[in-house]
C-alpha cells in the first residue's frame, strides 16, 4: 500500500504533526509565562513597598521628614523637669519675749539706763515728759528708803536702775530693780513696800519728795519689779492740791516702765528668731 510523498504523516488527514501551530502554541505559552513572572516580580515590589512605608511612618519618618508629634516613652522620660525643687525649710515657733525677761539665762542683752531707758523724753499716750537724770547700781539698798531696803536685801536684788521724767512743776522717779526669778519680784510687789528713793538733778531739786507727801507704787513683769515716786518738784504735798498732775505723771511713769521692760523681751525674742531663721535656712542649704 502506497502512502504517497511525504510518508504516512503527510497530508491534512493523515498523522503527519502541523508544525507550525505546535511552533505558535509553544511561543503562546512562553508569553503567558514571562507575563506571570512579570506580574508576581510587580506585586512583589509592591508588598515590599508597602512594608518599608509602614516601616518609615512607625519609625517618625524619613530624615528630613516630618517626624511624630507625640513623643515615645523614653522621649517622655528624657524631658527635664521644669519645676525647681526646694528643700523644705523648717522653723521654729518664734520665741515669747516673756521668756527673755523671766529667765536670766536668755535674758543677756546689756541692761543699763541707757539700754532701758533711751529715750530722752518719756511718751505715754498724748502725755510727754523730759528725762531729767538717771542712775544705776548694784547695790539696790543704795537707792531705796524704808521699808523697801530690807524687802530688795531679802529677796536678793541684783541691780537697781532709776531714771526721774518731769513737765510742768510734778516730776516722777522710776525704779526697776532686778531679780533671778519672777517669783523674787512678785515677792517684792506683794509686800508692798514701794519706798524708791527719788533722784534729783536736771531741774529737779534736791529735796524732791523729801520730807513731803508724795504718790508711790510698786508693781512686777518678769523677773523686774518696778516703783515710782511722784509729786511736786516745790515740794507740796500731792494731797494738798493738784491730785490729776500726780495721779497722771504717777500712771504715765509705770506705764512707762513696764513698756520698757517688756520692749526688752521683745527685742531679744526678735534677735533670736533671726538667729533661728538663718541656722534653718543654713542647714537647709547643707542638705540640698
Amino acid at each position: 500500500m502506497s502512502f504517497g510523498q511525504g510518508g504516512p504523516f503527510d497530508g491534512p488527514g493523515g498523522s503527519t504533526p502541523d508544525w507550525a501551530a505546535l511552533a505558535d502554541e509553544s511561543e503562546a505559552r512562553a508569553r503567558r509565562k514571562r507575563w506571570l513572572m512579570i506580574g508576581g516580580g510587580a506585586v512583589a515590589a509592591l508588598a515590599v513597598a508597602g512594608i518599608v512605608a509602614v516601616a518609615v511612618m512607625n519609625s517618625g519618618g524619613p530624615a528630613g521628614g516630618t517626624a511624630s508629634a507625640r513623643p515615645t516613652a523614653s522621649a517622655q522620660t528624657a524631658l527635664p523637669d521644669d519645676k525647681p525643687s526646694f528643700p523644705d525649710v523648717s522653723v521654729p515657733p518664734p520665741p515669747n519675749p516673756q521668756d527673755y525677761i523671766s529667765d536670766p539665762k536668755k535674758d543677756t542683752a546689756p541692761l543699763t539706763p541707757a539700754t532701758l531707758f533711751p529715750q530722752k523724753t518719756m511718751v505715754v499716750g498724748e502725755h510727754s515728759y523730759q528725762q531729767t537724770g538717771t542712775a544705776a547700781t548694784t547695790d539696790c539698798t543704795a537707792g531705796v528708803q524704808g521699808g523697801l531696803v530690807s524687802s530688795l536685801s531679802h529677796h536678793g536684788c541684783k541691780q537697781l536702775l532709776r531714771a526721774t521724767y518731769a513737765k510742768d512743776g510734778v516730776a516722777v522717779t522710776i525704779g526697776v530693780a532686778v531679780f533671778e526669778s519672777p517669783a523674787l519680784a512678785t515677792a517684792v510687789m506683794n509686800e508692798s513696800k514701794p519706798n524708791l528713793m527719788p533722784l534729783a538733778g536736771g531741774g529737779v531739786p534736791a529735796d524732791f519728795c523729801q520730807g513731803s507727801k508724795c504718790r508711790m507704787t510698786t508693781n512686777a513683769t518678769g523677773r523686774y519689779a518696778y516703783f515710782t515716786i511722784a509729786g511736786f518738784t516745790n515740794g507740796k504735798d500731792v494731797a494738798a492740791g493738784g491730785e490729776t498732775q500726780s495721779q497722771q505723771i504717777s500712771r504715765d511713769g509705770g506705764a512707762y516702765a513696764f513698756t520698757q521692760i517688756n520692749q526688752r523681751g521683745k527685742d531679744q525674742a526678735a534677735k533670736a528668731a533671726e538667729q533661728q531663721l538663718k541656722e534653718a535656712q543654713r542647714k537647709a542649704g547643707r542638705t540640698s
